[in-house]
């Protein structure tokens, strides 16, 4: 029995070996092999660096990879400037929305195995849903169409995020606390499904907390809790061994802390990472914004978008739904992304990412049929089919800034040799 159970036991340890050594390595290339500039692509760190020297970040790190293999991996500054750490590979930072991309990916798992239903309303799933309301003037009234889960994917539902100077929708979520990371995602699609809309599902579109909705979508049809599937079914089969929704005590010291300008060439301390919220698990499970990893496994992730929904032998998705991610599927009627009154004409949204399908003055650099998106604190990825590259840059500052995109992508674009 003793030989038996050392027998077993070694073979677990060797087998948690070989999952560690699969998740601490990427596949690589040199740029030239994959045609592309190393002196181009060096001009990456001139342009950080010089952020970092004009105290506009502390640091941060980039990642480039074509034809499937990374070829560009660079950290720059400090991961915190107190206790004057610099950014490794393996920094921790917060992705806030570069989680929308996974939970999307976590429903249509779901969808491939045919238990979720895009064209459903909301309501087969999450009753709570049934019978929505409608702002119209200062007067409601019963919602003419019914909110689909595709709707969710797509910020086309309705469901927006909270702001006291917004509209009515807006700061009733601000007053409600929907997203109240004590509270859990049972209780927020409660609340939530009581807050009237601005607009009929699907006729407009408005960045919101469909996303968080659907990660409870996710957690009825599949039986398990948001967490537990996200790592059954996707960080654990591509190797994304520092993604969660909480950084565990024996990771703090590679937790990145996160700044704001006090606009006058300092950055303040937003959130110290050995004080932070994201030491504990929440109650809330926000698949919208809760997650926090590296630029190494969020390159995994893409990776396996980049190939059709598999990555270093692990199908995580069919062809079919990757192509819903990549893809506009915006209807007409509501028009292109907004934020307030900038709207972005030439971007769409797909199940998952943005979506340029013609050239505009917001991102002159884009191309078309590029797709990615960002999160709070300026973190940024992006990918160009055509070109077979796959982006990510990660630093920690706050309010949102797509500065460092828009400085990077030419660059990196025109590194592009063949």
């Amino acid at each position: 029995m003793l030989r038996l159970f050392l027998c077993v036991f070694v073979s677990f340890v060797s087998f948690v070996v070989e999952m560690r050594a699969s998740a601490a390595e990427l596949p690589t290339s040199m740029p030239a092999a994959e045609g592309m500039s190393a002196a181009k692509l060096a001009e990456v760190g001139k342009i950080m660096n010089g952020f970092i020297n004009d105290h506009k970040i502390a640091g941060g790190i980039v990642l480039v990879a074509r034809n499937g293999k990374v070829l560009f991996h660079e950290p720059y500054g400090l991961m915190n400037l107190e206790t004057k750490q610099p950014v490794t590979r393996d920094t921790i930072f917060r992705i806030y929305s570069m989680s929308k991309a996974i939970t999307s990916a976590a429903a249509l798992i779901l969808h491939d195995e045919g238990k979720l239903d895009l064209q459903a309303p909301v309501a087969k799933y999450l009753p709570e849903f049934t019978n929505m309301k409608i702002i119209d003037g200062d007067k409601q009234r019963p919602a003419e169409c019914e909110m689909t889960v595709e709707q969710l994917f797509t910020h086309t539902s309705g469901i927006t995020y909270g702001n006291p100077q917004g509209n009515q929708t807006e700061v009733m979520m601000e007053l409600t606390e929907a997203l109240d990371m004590q509270s859990d995602l049972a209780l927020m699609t409660t609340k939530l499904s009581q807050i009237p809309l601005p607009f009929e599902p699907g006729t407009d579109w408005k960045y919101g907390a469909g996303i968080d909705v659907l990660g409870r979508v996710v957690e009825i049809v599949s039986g398990k809790p948001l967490d537990e599937f996200l790592s059954k079914r996707i960080f654990e089969p591509l190797g994304m061994t520092d993604t969660g929704f909480y950084v565990p005590a024996e990771k703090v010291e590679r937790f990145a802390a996160n700044y704001y300008s006090d606009g006058k060439g300092r950055m303040i301390i937003r959130d110290d990472p050995q004080r932070s919220g994201y030491l504990r698990k929440p109650g809330l499970l926000s698949g919208g914004g809760g997650l926090v990893g590296t630029a190494s496994d969020y390159m995994r992730f893409l990776l396996m978008i980049a190939g059709d929904g598999e990555f270093n032998g692990q199908r995580i998705l069919s062809k079919e739904s990757v192509d819903l991610m990549r893809t506009d599927q915006v209807p007409k009627l509501a028009g292109w992304v907004k934020f307030g009154e900038e709207e972005r004409t030439g971007v769409g949204y797909g199940l998952g990412f943005s979506v340029t399908t013609e050239a505009h003055k917001n991102n002159p650099h884009a191309k078309q049929g590029e797709y990615g998106w960002g999160g709070a604190a300026s973190t940024h990825y992006w990918l160009s089919p055509d070109d077979d590259l796959v982006v990510v840059m990660m630093e920690q500052r706050m309010p949102y800034s797509p500065e460092t995109e828009e400085k990077l992508k030419p660059v990196i674009y025109g590194a592009v040799e063949k």
